[in-house]
């Protein structure tokens, strides 16, 4: 399997056509440096602490990071706090070059 099968790639881009927000889990200054535009940054340190204004967001979320390490366990901490459509988007060049090719 390879890496864009294993961040889901097609649901992904589903999501993202449904208006999934994208949540930047590197520091801010990490984020500074080159983001997804629109994207909110919420260090994965602090996910905990986002997820009544992330559920409030009503939309699905794609967590993107520098490797895809941090926004697999922010990824894994919003879907034990209830959400249902979280996806691991790995790196957010990756999430990036998606949204550029829809």
């Amino acid at each position: 399997m390879g890496i864009f099968s294993f961040f889901g790639n097609g649901s992904i881009k589903k999501a993202l056509r449904q208006g999934a927000v994208v949540i930047d889990v590197r520091s801010a200054s990490e984020y500074d440096r080159g983001r997804v535009p629109g994207s909110l940054n919420i260090p994965v340190d602090r996910i905990g602490a986002g997820i009544p204004r992330i559920k409030g967001l009503n939309k699905p979320v794609i967590c993107v990071c520098a490797s895809g390490h941090r926004s697999r366990i922010a990824s894994a901490t919003l879907k034990q706090a209830g959400l249902k459509e979280v996806y691991n988007g790995g790196s957010w060049e990756r999430v990036l070059r998606l949204i550029e090719s829809l």
